[in-house]
């Protein structure tokens, strides 16, 4: 596709954006579920046992295991489960509604600037599954259009064996000699979670803690999951990143830490069901599970609910010291600020080179 010709779609969706109101679901009050998992999932089985999901990523296998924990939790259905950088799924959606085919059932996305447009659109169905109320106020509309299903945060993620012995816990610490040719970071400029994270540091440390990154030599890669991956390949020409999560439990090889000065970024991973889903019931019967206390519970991170256990040895999202993670939603909303920020790190090094992260085989 031409740069016009994408550029004119664009253009198309987001004109006829405000005319999208279908007639289901649009202002309407919201549907409160009281039926079980079991009776969900008969419902579901009966529209056809399929869903179709758009869910923010970097890996294209990043949701395998939960299609497969979908799937044989609930024996007849089928996940369709499509992982691509939330940025481009969103304009992609815009498209659906633009032209009035919408073929996704639920979305499950970063980009949470977009999702009050979508309600004011009458994009969203006003749903509440079972256990709303238990859901962290500001992770969730009131009316159940959005709501958090999974809490992200990046952390100090390094490999111990290679680290030498240095374990790097504030972002000052990178700054070490040790760490020079060491570190491997994804383009701010590519990710906006990422983009806050160096937001957030240098409005502690300014832009001379920037500038002697710099002359640490990172190595600059696309997507949130390759640092992780590299430096795990690497036989210790890599050792440390801060701007990728692995849960809060660091898998073998690897340490975790979480700055005690400094600030970390973290947000409830949002989703939805379209007003015009084709599978709708099937819809709601995964959103249902993906916050019940079972699934919850095995998420490896903090839970987006209140009434739900933290992780071991660490307080609730909402408590968690050097993070807000109600503060990333006001932050994407600025896009004029976002933009300026994005084309400040552009310029000092470079847009995003490689393969899409989907593509790149790391």
């Amino acid at each position: 596709m031409s740069v016009l010709k994408s550029l004119a779609l664009s253009a198309i969706a987001a004109s006829s954006a405000l005319a999208y109101a279908p007639q289901l679901g649009f202002n309407t009050p919201p549907v409160v579920e009281t039926r079980t998992l079991d009776q969900i999932h008969e419902a579901a089985l009966k529209e056809g046992g399929t869903v179709t999901v758009w869910h923010g990523g970097d890996e294209k296998t990043q949701q395998d295991s939960l299609k497969t924990a979908f799937e044989a939790r609930f024996p007849g259905m089928t996940l369709n489960i499509t992982v691509d950088l939330s940025k481009y799924h969103d304009i992609n959606l815009d498209r659906q509604l633009a032209t009035k085919n919408v073929y996704v059932d639920s979305i499950i996305l970063q980009t949470l600037h977009d999702y009050p447009r979508w309600k004011d659109e009458g994009a969203l169905l006003n749903y509440k599954p079972v256990g709303f109320e238990n859901i962290y106020e500001p992770f969730k509309d009131e009316d159940g259009a959005y709501m958090g299903f999974f809490v992200f945060a990046w952390s100090n993620i390094y490999a111990p064996k290679s680290a030498n012995g240095s374990a790097p816990k504030e972002y000052t610490d990178y700054l070490k000699p040790e760490f020079k040719d060491k570190l491997v970071l994804t383009y701010p400029n590519d990710d906006d979670a990422v983009l806050y994270q160096f937001d957030l540091i240098m409005k502690q440390y300014g832009y001379s803690w920037f500038e002697s990154l710099l002359a640490q030599n990172p190595r600059w890669v696309r997507g949130t999951a390759t640092p992780v991956s590299l430096i795990g390949a690497s036989n210790g020409t890599y050792t440390a990143t801060f701007t990728s999560s692995v849960g809060t439990s660091a898998p073998p090889g690897f340490n975790i830490s979480y700055p005690v000065d400094g600030t970390f970024t973290s947000w409830p991973q949002t989703g939805a069901i379209l007003t015009d889903a084709p599978h709708p019931e099937s819809a709601k019967l995964l959103h249902n599970w993906i916050l019940s206390p079972e699934h919850q519970a095995a998420s490896g991170t903090w839970t987006v609910r209140k009434d739900l256990p933290s992780p071991e040895g660490l307080p609730g999202i909402l408590d968690m010291p050097g993070t807000d993670a109600t503060k990333f939603a006001k932050w994407m909303g600025d896009r004029a600020a976002v933009e300026r920020l994005r084309f400040f790190f552009e310029d000092k090094i470079g847009s995003a080179q490689g393969k899409s992260p989907l593509t790149d085989d790391l």
